[in-house]
Formats: structure tokens, C-alpha cells, sequence
């Protein structure tokens, strides 16, 4: 898709631009247009029909400006202005983000892992399904939970991402340097690239663009590979220091570094990944533990023309990061909202389980064995499969499975010379129909 150039300023018409500020009639729609921070491609088609839209434009530029905060990396200079509508976004997750939403009373303690992992899953999945993977979610899941071998390019991507993530949230104290940015790129690219001598190293050309995956234009061309190791140095100082006469908040801050990795593209393959992982790494590291827990990429890949679009926005307008900021906060909410859902639904579910076998004495993952295998007649559960689910550790999932097959509501059966696998017995209904009258 080809984004529309903004008109150009024109000094003659500054005046003129000036006076519609003024202008108390126009302030409600100035104030749509920076809530939304809509680009000239919608901006031209609002307003009364007798105005010059150039001038309209040119007095939403003047607007943008007085409060913008500028950036360098490099010889790049980048700008961004914080909205009301975007102050109102980021008081709102500085409130769950890092804060309610971690009480027993939303996510038990005992059930963090389970949700977590879960989450997990779906961000590693989505992000990589965005760079082309095209396996299924259910397939990508299944293999994810009972550990299987990547079976083609697509499934090891996805193995890769949940590898990389689970890794950055264990280690996310630390600081970004070359090596660890080169090391996040190799873990989440092996095995995956045309050359694997491209896995954790720059790039060493020019012979690299971003191109729409539609219409096959050109959306981006990357700064030369003669500067990636100024700008990753100049990044990598953003990401670990804070200005003391420049605050920028912590989640801006997040979006702006995934924006400028992308921006950069230093690596060959892998950069959207890589850049996606990074904002993860810095949430995290900034205190924003629930960040873990949001599917930021599956919001991402539903509206994939909306992100690409973000980025387009931002460099046609003189890289002013505020389309990709206001974007990626919507984005948040989103992926917020689906959390709260997801959240609520497993813990009515919880409910359920505790309710289908309350009267049983046996643990809580258990339970989930019981109700889900009830659900259905062709479930086979694995120890690994219970480890990854419940982040155990193999020998604890196979004993509790065991247990159940000693209750007799279980049965083996060898799924290869050495695995085993739990199904439902042929007596299971019949003794759960018993035990629910004790």
C-alpha cells in the first residue's frame, strides 16, 4: 500500500493556519485529530467543505509541534508529541500493568504459571505467524505443550519465539548491549534463515528493504549497514539511561525502542521479531511484570495493515513516532482487554473443575486432567505435555498422572518404544458417577 505525502508547509499560509487554530469553532475537531492522531490521508476529508485543507493541515502540523520532543539516533532525528488521549492510555496501564491485576483475588498465585505459559504461547505464536509462519494454532499449541520436534521452518519459528520470550522474562534485569541484542536475534532466527551464518550478525549490505507483502511497493529502506553499529550503540544508551531533564515515560520509552530496532532493520531476517521482543524485554524490565501476559502480537497480526500502516505514517510525516506510539497503545488496550476475558473465563473454569471433581482428594492439576479429558473422547495427556501446561517438572506431572491411573481413571498407552500416554479408562464415568455421591 502506498501512504499519501502530507502536503507541504507553506509560510505564506502560516497566518492563515494560525487564525483556525483560533478559530473556538474548529477546537472540537483539532481535538478528534490529535486524540486520534489521524494522518493527512483521513485529515483532508474532515472539517467544513469550504476550508483549504492544506491550511487545515498545515495548522494540526503547527499544533504537533509546539509540545513535540525530538530524538536523535545517529544522523536520524525522530519527534513525538504526547497526547491527552495518550496520557489517559498510559495512567491507565501504569495502574494494572504493573499493580491490581497481580492480586490472588485476578490470578492466584498458584495458577501463574499456568496463565503465563499460556500467554506465552500465543505471543510466540502470533509474531511469528506475522513473519510467515503458517502453521495452525492448534497444531502450534499442541507441539509448544508436549515438547515436540519443530517438524518444518514455520513450527520452528514458533519454538524459537516461546524459547526467546521465556528467556527475556527470566533475564530481564539485565541491560541492553550488542551481544545480548545479537544473542536475542540467534536464539529467535535458528534454524529459520536461508543462511544460517546470518543467525546473531548485522548485515553486511545494503541489499535489504522492507517491502508491503501486498502490493510489493517499497514501504522502507534501511539506514546503510556502515551506520548499524552507531545506531545500536545509540540505542542501546537510550534503552539503559534516563534523562533526568528529559523524561520520557517507561512504556513509551518500550514502544519508541521497538519502533527504532525495526527502523534500523540490522540483521538480514528476523527484525520484526526481534524488535517485538524487545519491547517485551523492556516492559518487563521496567516493572510492568502483567506485560508478560499480554498477546501484544496477536492483536498486531488481526490488523496487520494498521501496523504496517503505523510505520509508513511515521516516516512519511517527517518520522514523527507519534502514529507509531498511538498504535501501539491502542494496541495495549486491546490486548488488555482480551487478558481481563481470557483471565475471567479460566477462572470460571476453574470454578467448573473445582466444582466437576471437588469431592476428589487430588491436586488442582489434577483436576484440569479430569475436566478436560471428560470433554473429550480422544485426549491423550503426556508428562511433558503437563510440565510445559503447568511449568513442572516432568517427574512431578508423570507421578500425577500415575495417581490417576492408581484411582483407576486413567489408562496407559505406549505411543512409541518409549512414551507413554494417559487417556481416559474405560471405568472412568462409572467412578466418577460413584465418587460424586461420597
Amino acid at each position: 500500500m502506498r501512504i499519501e505525502l502530507t502536503p507541504r508547509l507553506n509560510p505564506e499560509k502560516l497566518a492563515d493556519a494560525f487564525l483556525m487554530l483560533r478559530d473556538h469553532k474548529m477546537r472540537p475537531l483539532f481535538q478528534r485529530i490529535n486524540s486520534e492522531y489521524l494522518y493527512w490521508d483521513k485529515v483532508k476529508y474532515l472539517g467544513p467543505k469550504d476550508i483549504d485543507k492544506t491550511i487545515l493541515w498545515q495548522a494540526v502540523r503547527i499544533q504537533r509541534d509546539i509540545n513535540a520532543q525530538s530524538l536523535r539516533f545517529g544522523k536520524h532525528t525522530f519527534r513525538f508529541t504526547i497526547t491527552k488521549n495518550m496520557l489517559a492510555l498510559l495512567h491507565d496501564f501504569d495502574m494494572n500493568l504493573g499493580g491490581s491485576l497481580g492480586t490472588e483475588n485476578i490470578i492466584p498465585t498458584t495458577d501463574k504459571n499456568y496463565y503465563l505459559i499460556s500467554s506465552i504461547m500465543e505471543e510466540a505464536i502470533a509474531s511469528s505467524q506475522m513473519e510467515g509462519a503458517s502453521t495452525t494454532r492448534r497444531i502450534a499449541k499442541d507441539m509448544l505443550r508436549k515438547q515436540l520436534r519443530p517438524k518444518n521452518k514455520s513450527q520452528q519459528m514458533i519454538v524459537n519465539n516461546y524459547e526467546t520470550i521465556s528467556k527475556i522474562s527470566k533475564n530481564s534485569k539485565e541491560e541492553l548491549t550488542e551481544e545480548k541484542l545479537l544473542d536475542i536475534h540467534r536464539s529467535i532466527t535458528n534454524k529459520t534463515l536461508d543462511d544460517p551464518e546470518d543467525e546473531g550478525v548485522f548485515r553486511k549490505n545494503d541489499d535489504i528493504y522492507v517491502v508491503d507483502g501486498i502490493t510489493g511497493h517499497v514501504s522502507h529502506t534501511p539506514p546503510s549497514y556502515t551506520e548499524i553499529d552507531e545506531l545500536i550503540h545509540a540505542l542501546c544508551d537510550f534503552a539503559n539511561n534516563d534523562d533526568s531533564d528529559n523524561f520520557i515515560h517507561p512504556i513509551i520509552k518500550g514502544i519508541i525502542i521497538h519502533f527504532i530496532l525495526a527502523y534500523i532493520h540490522p540483521f538480514s531476517d528476523g527484525n520484526g521479531r526481534t524488535a517485538r521482543s524487545l519491547f517485551y524485554w523492556y516492559m518487563i524490565k521496567k516493572g510492568y511484570w502483567l506485560t508478560e501476559y499480554l498477546s501484544i502480537s496477536r492483536i498486531i497480526y488481526v490488523n496487520k495493515k494498521s501496523y504496517e500502516k503505523a510505520f509508513q505514517y511515521t516516516e512519511s510525516d517527517g518520522n514523527d513516532l507519534s502514529y507509531f506510539i498511538q498504535h501501539h497503545l491502542n494496541v495495549m488496550k486491546k490486548a488488555f482487554e482480551e487478558l481481563k476475558k481470557y483471565l475471567q473465563r479460566k477462572i470460571d473454569e476453574q470454578q467448573n473443575i473445582l466444582q466437576f471433581v471437588g469431592f476428589l482428594n487430588i491436586n488442582e492439576r489434577q483436576r484440569y486432567v479430569l475436566k478436560i479429558i471428560s470433554d473429550s473422547k480422544r485426549t491423550i495427556f503426556t508428562p511433558k505435555e503437563l510440565s510445559t501446561q503447568f511449568n513442572i517438572s516432568t517427574r512431578t506431572a508423570r507421578t500425577d498422572l500415575q495417581e490417576l491411573v492408581g484411582m483407576g481413571y486413567l489408562s496407559t498407552i505406549n505411543l512409541n518404544k518409549r512414551a507413554i500416554g494417559y487417556i481416559k479408562s474405560p471405568n472412568f464415568e462409572e467412578l466418577l458417577q460413584k465418587s460424586s455421591k461420597r
